[in-house]
């Protein structure tokens, strides 16, 4: 979505209590002062309720139409992400860099009225981006579309290194995945299936992904795999277990996929609030009240 920011202004205008934010905004393509203009107006529009995941970008589209190499790569992120960091303190920023015109006490606005908004940093399994979150302040989004999520418990423990290296206090960590909630277990694989399978092998030639079968499909749907496609007590338990294995306190679901219904699709965030997030608190025996996994 390109334009996910006037996307989540057009929800703040229809909501009062969901938080918003992107998957993960591609800073390396983009101007990290713009980027904060953004987000700190839909907070001001929305009431506090904005947020934002950084990231470098799986995918590269975005690179050549704004005339990035993608020689710099790492070192636009690195850039863009310390200066973000910066922007979020609030007040006048200096900054100086290679990758945009510097700044000299420069007042951006708008300034955000309680604090700085929430920022991640979304990582697919770069070590160096689970310390860059650490170094600069981010919590840390693990984005976990395949193979056992459990592998992913180093990234966590890396992160929590880094952050008393840094003498940076303790920060959150989320899960982001794909899935998909239905009544019963077969019927989730039944929808999900065959738009996974279509999504995937349309991708697989850009990313590398291998092609998905149907015994990949019932792995990775399995209590060690990355997809969370089942009935709600199905879903639930995974999400519980991998929180746990993974120390992280939040678990935001990747739902849509192109072709399910408009039906399926509601029916799936109906059960997700309905019944998946109070078992998963249940679970974990939080309160069953308090935001910390949503759709």
């Amino acid at each position: 979505m390109p334009a996910a920011d006037v996307v989540l202004a057009a929800i703040a205008a229809r909501t009062r209590r969901i938080r918003l934010g992107s998957a993960v905004t591609v800073l390396s393509s983009d101007d990290p002062v713009r980027v904060f203009q953004r987000y700190s107006t839909l907070d001001a529009i929305s009431g506090g309720r904005a947020e934002v995941i950084l990231g470098r970008g799986s995918s590269i589209d975005s690179f050549p139409l704004f005339g990035y190499d993608l020689a710099d790569y790492d070192e636009l992120f690195d850039e863009k992400a310390g200066l973000f960091a910066e922007l979020l303190k609030g007040g006048p920023v200096t900054w100086q860099g290679k990758t945009r015109a510097p700044l000299l006490d420069q007042d951006v606005v708008p300034h955000t009225e309680s604090g700085p908004f929430p920022a991640w940093i979304g990582v697919g399994g770069n070590p160096q981006s689970v310390i860059r979150a650490a170094r600069l302040g981010f919590g840390l989004a693990l984005a976990i579309i395949g193979g056992p999520p459990a592998r992913f418990a180093r990234y966590s423990e890396l992160f929590r290194r880094a952050l008393e290296q840094f003498g940076r206090p303790p920060l959150p960590v989320l899960v982001h995945s794909p899935g998909h909630v239905a009544a019963t277990d077969e019927q989730a694989k039944a929808e999900f299936w065959p738009r996974w399978r279509d999504i995937i092998t349309l991708m697989a030639p850009e990313r590398g992904f291998a092609i998905p079968t149907e015994e990949s499909f019932d792995r990775e749907t399995g209590p060690h795999g990355a997809l969370y496609v089942g009935s709600p007590e199905t879903v639930a338990r995974k999400i519980a277990a991998n929180l746990r294995a993974l120390d992280a306190t939040r678990f935001d679901l990747k739902y849509g996929m192109p072709g399910l219904t408009h039906d399926q699709l509601m029916t799936c965030v109906e059960l997700y609030g309905r019944q998946v997030i109070p078992r998963v608190r249940e679970l974990l025996g939080e309160p069953r009240e308090p935001a910390g996994v949503r759709p």
